[in-house]
């Protein structure tokens, strides 16, 4: 390079060294740092946590003699500076410490790198991926108790509502609509119990562990997991970068793939009727709920029950990417960890929940065609049995025997159960419980077996713990609103410990920012 060019390139350097500590005295005059409303505008992105993690070494290293205290004013302001254009509309922000650095160097000097003593892009990723895994579980929680919500409304409105439940794809027994709903509402509390068991050990930090076997400078790591939000570190050095890592998105999965099924076996059971030529639920038409055939007038196609199903198979896809990914490969590598691919599979469980929120408020149940459906049909013989064992003494296979017999007769010659004629039954049970070498008559009045045969009385009647009969019903439907209540006092309470967190970060940060004035 010629001498001249060499002095120019120097005089140019220069220039724009002054320029930037004259834009950094500025921000520094002005004690300028980002507003933590703006920072609650802004995504909470890797970009966002980067910014943090930069902030509380700022604070945490000024105030514990591992950083010059004249140095930090000009350090904060650089990262002011970095987070203030970051937050511009349409700004880049960018998502790694590799490219991230640079803005820092531009904007404070290189002694800003001062700041990434016992720091390593390990530690600062995985600290990121655990604080936007941790939001994205608390949103998950969110809809999931939105959701939860909508199923108790109305299972509560439809406690009396009688309908034929269904095993193996066939109808089986009478049942409470509202029971059946809280039987599927057990399963999604069950989830909501997953994701707070599995925000507890996301919601450790990573930072300070440098790569995986810690740092000669004496980081003070519990204090910087305080200032973002974290209840605590994780323990291990090694484990905190190379092991759950990996860990944490192959749990989240998990709770993607069961709060997907959920969706999917809920769904599926209600199309089950829209096979039948006069079904006893269906959407409500308009709204996108449901659309018409294009060449068949006479049909209703259950759209949304369409799309909240492939919702939930999406879903399940995406779920099984981390577990794919985390397969055969040596501990610490970034296969399982890409932050979008992890949002996106948190956010298409999210989908489906509100696809099934929306069915949850769109469905239309007719309680008239749903009895009807069961008194066409004998999805009230076991109770026969149960009679004739419980009160009559009659072993329940002899009992079973009779019902069945009576089944049998009753198709054979097209006959519902309250049309039984009961001399008839009294004949197939002599010849029944003679089957089964045993003797005498049917112990129950005509008034007794037709009542046993009422899918109303059967449901009012149940005495099992947990059953569909009202004193149950009640408590249950307590207990849920109660879990439902807790849960989103949780969400509260966790989202509120962030925001404070990340409020006394700010505060002390602008402390340092303002401390050269």
């Amino acid at each position: 390079m010629s001498v001249p060019r060499a002095m120019a390139n120097k005089r140019m350097r220069r220039k724009r060294m002054a320029r930037l500590k004259q834009a950094a005295l500025a921000l520094f005059t002005c004690a300028v740092s980002v507003p933590a409303i703006a920072q609650q505008a802004a995504s909470r992105d890797e970009f966002f946590w980067l910014g943090e993690i930069n902030k509380a070494t700022a604070v945490i290293n000024t105030d514990e003699g591992l950083l010059d205290k004249a140095l930090a004013p000009r350090l904060a302001a650089g990262i002011s500076k970095v987070l203030a254009a970051g937050n511009q509309a349409g700004a880049k922000r960018p998502s790694s410490v590799i490219t991230f650095e640079p803005l820092l160097i531009d904007a404070a000097g290189v002694e800003v790198t001062l700041l990434h003593a016992g720091r390593s892009s390990q530690d600062m990723h995985a600290t990121y991926r655990a604080a936007i895994l941790r939001e994205n579980l608390l949103k998950l929680a969110e809809q999931l108790n939105k959701t939860s919500g909508s199923m108790l409304s109305l299972a509560e409105a439809n406690v009396n509502t009688i309908v034929p439940n269904y095993t193996n794809g066939v109808a089986a027994q009478p049942n409470s609509y509202g029971h059946y709903l809280l039987g599927h509402l057990a399963g999604l509390d069950r989830d909501a119990q997953r994701i707070r068991e599995a925000y507890a050990r996301v919601d450790r930090s990573p930072m300070g562990t440098t790569v995986l076997n810690g740092t000669s400078w004496p980081l003070n790591r519990t204090r910087m997991a305080d200032y973002l939000g974290f209840s605590g570190i994780v323990e291990n050095a090694y484990d905190a970068a190379q092991i759950s890592s990996m860990d944490l998105p192959v749990e989240a999965a998990s709770i993607v793939t069961s709060i997907s099924l959920h969706a999917g076996n809920f769904v599926e059971d209600v199309m089950t009727q829209y096979a039948q030529s006069r079904p006893w639920i269906l959407l409500q038409e308009g709204g996108g709920n449901t659309y018409v055939s294009s060449a068949m007038p006479q049909k209703k196609n259950p759209g949304l029950l369409n799309s909240t199903r492939e919702d939930a198979s999406t879903a399940v896809t995406l779920a099984m990417g981390p577990v794919i990914q985390a397969h055969n490969i040596t501990p610490g590598m970034s296969d399982p960890k890409d932050v979008k691919a992890n949002t996106a599979m948190i956010n298409s469980a999210n989908k489906a929940l509100q696809g099934w929120d929306k069915i949850l408020n769109s469905l239309v149940i007719s309680p008239q065609r749903a009895l009807e459906e069961l008194n066409s049909d004998w999805t009230a013989s076991q109770e026969l049995a149960d009679v004739l064992m419980r009160k009559y003494k009659l072993p329940f296979r002899a009992g079973h025997h009779f019902a069945s017999e009576v089944v049998d007769y009753a198709k054979a010659n097209n006959i519902k159960p309250t049309d039984f004629p009961y001399a008839e039954a009294q004949r197939i049970y002599r010849e029944s419980v003679k089957d089964m070498n045993l003797s005498g008559d049917l112990p129950m009045s005509e008034d007794e077996f037709r009542s046993t045969l009422d899918p109303v009385a059967i449901v009012k009647n149940r005495a099992t713990a947990g059953g569909p009969q009202p004193t149950e019903m009640a408590k249950m439907l307590e207990t849920a609103k109660q879990k439902l209540i807790q849960q989103e006092a949780w969400i509260k309470e966790k989202r509120a410990r962030i925001d404070s967190s990340l409020a006394k970060l700010n505060e002390d940060f602008d402390k340092i920012a303002k401390s050269g004035n």
